[in-house]
């Protein structure tokens, strides 16, 4: 979450894995398969252990397969993640799994995400903005615009007409909502018998408005073998990494602001400089620049351009993370150590993580900030500057979002 972003109350994700894929003619339900190295239903579950936003992992496996899954969960994912984890039996319908993983949920939970558990390839920003979404709007679905033509067809395969695809949205999941609308909708689709294909239907039918984020064309949905085959080549190319590592510092001087990582910080000096001399924003944007071969951000940014003079550095910033996404990457992780004698810094490191994070369009568990002093030796440890490092991970994305 950015400091622009809404305030998330504590959040879980029900994960429906109850299916027996009959279709995929395997000894194991298709969630159990191998995906690249990993069984899909694990792909699933890391991708929200790795959110701090998500509390809660609940998985409702198939009744039969209820120890196996709690054998496999526990073989694949680390041990900090057990106490986020619980499993249970799922039903004989989509459902009756997410009915029986609302149960549960701990009390405290307010937002509920659903996400079907043969969905491995759902990223992080998507998650994010489902969340963000139904704390804002009470519930939403990920879901991608309708781009191929649509065609009416009767009994005999004669075209019809062509159907206006404008308004047209295919449905994924994380569908996420308030929690106390996503349990009216299941007591009234009880009521009334209702079985709905998603939980989005139950929300439309309890007459409760449901809104759609953008979801990802790489979020599809494993039904068909080929289909198995298809996330099996996107996950190995997502598999594509490079590491950079950037560094800056600036001199400390009287009549300017101290600003770091966006934040501007009270102190009797500040860091001297073209720009406004954020030496956060530029270590990082260097280390983007450096781990996609695009040089330094000195070569994109000159001191002898009048254009960047005072410049807000996380603009700088944004433009680099823009710029490597272009080139097919974006940031898995960065790893930031602040070296600075005073003042201190602890207090502004989550506003810091919170800015860099928005900027690269990534979550704040994916950025790692440190702040340490050289116990005054050395120009940070007189007080005559400050320096920073930053160490980043990027992931090839190759345009599926």
């Amino acid at each position: 979450m950015n400091s622009n972003s809404f305030p998330l109350p504590p959040a879980g994700v029900v994960i429906p894995a109850g299916g027996l894929g009959v279709r995929f003619g395997h000894d194991r339900p298709k969630q159990f398969l191998d995906l690249a190295g990993l069984p899909v239903l694990v792909r699933t579950c890391r991708a929200f252990f790795a959110l701090e936003a998500i509390h809660v992992v609940v998985v409702a496996a198939p009744a039969d397969f209820l120890q196996y899954a709690t054998d496999l969960l526990h073989a694949h994912l680390p041990a900090r993640h057990a106490e986020r984890l619980r499993i249970t039996a799922g039903g004989v319908t989509r459902q009756d799994s997410v009915r029986a993983g609302l149960r549960l949920l701990p009390p405290e939970i307010e937002l509920v995400l659903v996400h079907d558990a043969a969905r491995p390839l759902v990223d992080a920003a998507t998650i994010l903005r489902c969340l963000e979404g139904a704390a804002r709007h009470g519930a939403v679905i990920a879901a991608v615009p309708v781009k191929d033509t649509l065609k009416r067809v009767d009994d005999t395969g004669t075209i019809v007409n062509t159907v206006d695809r404008t308004q047209l949205w295919r449905a994924q999941t994380p569908q996420a909502a308030r929690r106390h609308l996503l349990e009216h909708a299941f007591a009234e689709a009880q009521r009334t018998g209702l079985v709905g294909t998603d939980e989005a239907s139950l929300l439309e039918a309890a007459r409760l408005p449901v809104r759609v984020v953008v979801g990802s064309e790489c979020n599809g949905k494993i039904t068909q073998p080929e289909d198995l085959c298809i996330a099996a080549a996107l996950a190995a190319r997502e598999e594509s990494v490079k590491i950079g590592h950037g560094f800056d510092a600036h001199r400390l001087v009287a009549g300017r602001k101290l600003v770091l990582g966006g934040v501007t910080i009270d102190h009797e000096l500040g860091l001297d400089g073209h720009s406004d001399a954020d030496v956060v924003a530029h270590a990082l944007a260097d280390a983007l620049l450096g781990a996609t071969g695009a040089g330094d951000i000195g070569r994109h940014f000159p001191d002898t351009d009048p254009q960047y003079r005072g410049i807000d550095s996380l603009l700088l910033l944004e433009r680099v993370c823009r710029l490597a996404e272009q080139r097919g990457f974006r940031l898995g992780n960065a790893d930031i150590t602040i070296v600075c004698q005073k003042p201190k810094l602890a207090p502004h490191l989550a506003a810091m993580t919170d800015n860099l994070a928005r900027c690269c369009q990534t979550a704040p568990a994916a950025i790692n900030i440190k702040a340490t002093t050289t116990e005054k030796m050395g120009y940070t440890g007189r007080g005559e500057g400050i320096a920073a490092h930053a160490v980043v991970l990027l992931r090839a994305h190759h345009g599926c979002e």
